[in-house]
């Protein structure tokens, strides 16, 4: 590698640029933590307005959660010139997410030209203990500017 730091290195600095520039991750107050390429990183801190009727987050949130880390996961691996849209993702709620904070690790499985394969892996911390909360599935389509497509 070389003495560039992570974030001198396009694909990261376009993703927190990007990150940055959601407003919905600014409304729910999540922090893009970490990210290199073909990895994303994305915490949330609990609130009562982010849960469910039983107190726990709410699978939609933690759906928004794990989609953003793997989109921007792939992201980062895609042209400068780019953007990204999700086209599908499959997502297993394996535990009630119950805890102070979540946190999305999304990676890439593979990059092809136009279709990013991603997993999330999600966690909750409770009590300063890590569990598995759920893991997505994620297809991407690479949004290539009009002059590069078929």
């Amino acid at each position: 590698m070389s003495d560039r730091s992570l974030t001198e290195m396009p694909g990261v600095a376009k993703v927190k640029r990007e990150f940055d520039a959601q407003p919905l991750m600014h409304f729910l107050g999540a922090e893009l933590t970490h990210v290199s390429p073909g990895e994303c990183v994305i915490e949330l801190a609990y609130r009562d307005e982010l849960s469910q009727h039983h107190g726990y987050f709410h699978g939609g949130v933690i759906g928004m959660l794990a989609d953003n880390a793997g989109g921007f996961a792939g992201y980062s691996l895609m042209p400068d010139e780019a953007s990204v849209l999700t086209v599908e993702y499959k997502i297993n709620l394996m535990a009630p997410a119950v805890g102070e904070r979540m946190i999305a690790e999304g990676s890439v499985v593979r990059a092809g030209r136009n279709l990013v394969v991603t997993r999330a892996e999600v966690f909750v911390i409770q009590e300063g203990e890590r569990r598995h909360c759920a893991s997505m599935q994620q297809t991407l389509m690479t949004m290539h500017p009009a002059k590069d497509r078929g």
